[in-house]
């Protein structure tokens, strides 16, 4: 794939396999800017790359930094990954409510407050550029299967009415914003990252999307 050059708003065309290339930029937590490129693919994408961009995206969504935030009906956010030990439910009996954002018990942002300022601090509540909230129910990422999660992302009815466009879209939106998923590729506190960079997560998509967005049971 080579970067061409083009605005965020073509990233439509960008997929349909026109020339393009989209930049994204959003504070670093040194204060540089994230610059995104939207590598068109210069030919087709077949099933068996478009699987593979998959897997790649399944090990991001299925990483604690991206799944401990996109639970079940339950409103629990969890502790899981190597800077927790055992996985459990989020400490101090925190439940973010059908809101998901914990109006009926206590606010996310009590703690977790807006902010691109570097996350240095160790044990410390993380921030972002967004209001902290847990996902919405329907996107239940934490523990489950790779299949799961892949028809639930496909699905307009269970990802926000999201097409293929709109989902390289959001990666986009994310780093202007420096929101969750810039934080998942860079945590800061001592807490590991998410597998990869937010560029190759980027490229997955577009590769995955432009490829149909098979899941691996079309691959059978």
């Amino acid at each position: 794939m080579k970067p061409r050059s083009i605005s965020i708003f073509a990233i439509g065309f960008l997929l349909l396999g026109a020339a393009g290339t989209a930049f994204s930029h959003g504070p670093g937590d040194d204060g540089s800017q994230i610059d995104l490129v939207v590598n068109t693919p210069e030919e087709d994408v077949t099933l068996e790359a478009g699987l593979a961009a998959w897997d790649r995206i399944y090990t991001v969504t299925s990483h604690p930094r991206c799944s401990n935030c996109h639970t079940d009906e339950r409103n629990e956010p969890m502790w899981s990954g190597p800077s927790y030990g055992k996985t459990r439910p989020h400490g101090m009996n925190i439940n973010a409510g059908d809101s998901r954002i914990g109006v009926e018990t206590i606010f996310c942002s009590t703690c977790h407050v807006q902010s691109t300022a570097p996350n240095t601090v160790r044990h410390a509540a993380p921030h972002t550029g967004h209001p902290w909230m847990l996902a919405p129910v329907e996107f239940n990422w934490f523990g489950q299967t790779s299949e799961t999660v892949c028809a639930q992302m496909r699905d307009p009815e269970r990802n926000g009415g999201r097409n293929g466009d709109d989902l390289v879209e959001h990666i986009i939106h994310d780093a202007e914003i420096k929101a969750f998923i810039t934080w998942g590729f860079n945590p800061g506190g001592g807490r590991e990252p998410a597998p990869g960079t937010m560029q190759e997560h980027l490229d997955d998509m577009v590769a995955w999307t432009a490829a149909g967005m098979p899941c691996p049971v079309d691959g059978d």
